[in-house]
């Protein structure tokens, strides 16, 4: 499974971003797709999450600026961020949770983009 991430790039304080993020390959079943960040020296964080049924969830700091979304079809994430902030300067990686099932027992796996710059400076 590859994961292609873009979108990212500086913008201005209060600006907005959409990053895309499309899965390829071998995908019998997704199970969840989301988004984490990563700031220069910091630990890597949720961003956003969206399951199989098309639920939500984002980590409280970005709750009501960021929106995900999913095209089922196209096995693509998005994230839709605005008033963005210098904070939110990071590192954004795509995650997918792919789950395969044998006779004996369904697994899940995830894997991770090679992620994309959002810088946020005036």
């Amino acid at each position: 499974v590859q994961l292609q991430a873009s979108g990212g790039g500086l913008v201005q304080p209060g600006g907005f971003l959409r990053l895309s993020c499309a899965a390829s390959g071998r995908i019998p079943s997704i199970e969840a797709m989301g988004w984490y960040r990563q700031a220069s020296g910091q630990q890597r964080e949720l961003v956003a999450v969206i399951d199989s049924d098309g639920l939500t969830n984002y980590a409280d700091s970005m709750a009501g600026r960021f929106t995900i979304s999913r095209a089922y079809a196209k096995n693509t994430v998005y994230l839709q961020m605005s008033s963005l902030k210098p904070e939110d300067t990071a590192v954004y990686l795509c995650k997918v949770v792919v789950k395969r099932c044998s006779i004996e027992a369904c697994v899940t796996y995830d894997y991770w983009g090679q992620g994309t710059q959002v810088t946020v400076s005036s």
